[in-house]
């Protein structure tokens, strides 16, 4: 299981950690600025670092806390009258979760062919209405259950995760959530199935920290030896291209607004997709973070051309630049080459800042 997410330094982890340590070969700790769907923080924990991971999306909290506080199931304790007694209660649980009946409800309503769009817009194809309706049954579930303090925060993050990634699955999607397709592929035809995740086995799962918020707001509380970051590089919003995932985060039912019903997503916009505003929200985080040596991800896809971001970065202290070819996020039906250049700056911050 697994989407895909633009920017994903997943496949690059091993590198981005090569030079974390050949520039910081003391270093325990690292800050993941913006850690997306926490898969280069879960590198970091399986490397033995001590990581401070953060975003400004609500899925990306709950794939963190998966990523990083779990070595093993839980137990969930308080659903045993639900699930039953014995041995691995959590695949009993996702058990009970993919065998409830289907329920028409807002995903039913807002984005599948068996619904009625608020908007009066023609009904959306994001899911089978089959599958909206047992995605709107186990939302309802997972919301009372977490309301009823029936799981506990871990559990409740850990049951999210896997209704995001199963739900990604069998979403009628070209990559993201941007639109959805005009006719159902083979994949989205299949019934919705719950997953048990897989969990990292070291007990690298202690110290660890997990923040919601804009990174320009959050790097002043946060101290380390590393920070790396990975911002967004292009004008494509991530709050509006998985708009849908945010929503299961949430387990909110927000104006679903437009043809694509996008949520209202105003409230995570991100400077970094503004040639405009870019340079102002590197600042805040660079002047104000505490931490001297700092790793940023860009690309040859860039709002800014590197060396502009170069000699911008300068101000700040010594850095300098490595060059990593990498394949390239695609949509289906893009026609852009499969390779790029993908840049890793490396900042050793003046003190005096």
């Amino acid at each position: 299981m697994g989407y895909r997410y633009i920017g994903s330094k997943d496949r690059l982890a091993a590198t981005l950690i090569e030079q974390i340590r050949h520039k910081c070969p003391t270093a325990t700790s690292v800050i993941d600025l913006m850690a997306g769907t926490g898969l280069f923080s879960l590198a970091l924990r399986r490397e033995g670092f001590r990581v401070i991971a953060s975003d400004v999306m609500t899925y990306s909290y709950h794939h963190l806390v998966v990523n990083l506080k779990l070595s093993h199931a839980p137990e969930f304790d308080g659903l045993h009258k639900v699930v039953g007694t014995g041995d691995n209660a959590y695949c009993r649980v996702l058990e009970y979760l993919n065998h409830l009946q289907p329920e028409a409800g807002f995903f039913t309503k807002e984005y599948s062919p068996g619904g009625i769009p608020a908007a009066g817009c023609k009904p959306r194809m994001y899911f089978t209405t089959e599958n909206a309706s047992k995605i709107d049954a186990i939302r309802r579930t997972i919301r009372e259950w977490y309301g009823q303090r029936f799981i506990n925060d871990i559990e409740h993050s850990l049951l999210l995760h896997d209704l995001i990634m199963a739900a990604n699955d069998i979403a009628n999607i070209a990559g993201t959530y941007g639109h959805y397709l005009s006719h159902f592929v083979k994949r989205s035809l299949d019934g919705i199935v719950l997953i048990p995740s897989v969990f990292e086995k070291n007990d690298n799962t202690e110290g660890h920290e997990i923040r919601k918020g804009y990174a320009e707001d959050i790097s002043p509380l946060l101290t380390a030896d590393v920070c790396y970051i990975d911002p967004p590089y292009i004008k494509r919003q991530y709050a509006a291209n998985y708009h849908i995932l945010e929503t299961l985060a949430r387990e909110d039912e927000p104006e679903a607004v437009g043809e694509s019903g996008l949520r209202p997503w105003r409230d995570q916009y991100s400077d970094f997709c503004s040639k405009v505003k870019i340079r102002n929200a590197f600042d805040l985080i660079i002047r104000n973070i505490n931490c001297s040596d700092i790793f940023i991800s860009y690309s040859e896809d860039g709002l800014l051309p590197i060396n502009d971001l170069l000699d911008f970065l300068q101000q700040y202290g010594n850095v300098e630049l490595s060059k990593i070819r990498y394949k390239r996020f695609r949509s289906n039906n893009s026609q852009k080459e499969l390779e790029l250049t993908e840049y890793l700056i490396y900042l050793h911050k003046e003190q005096a800042l």
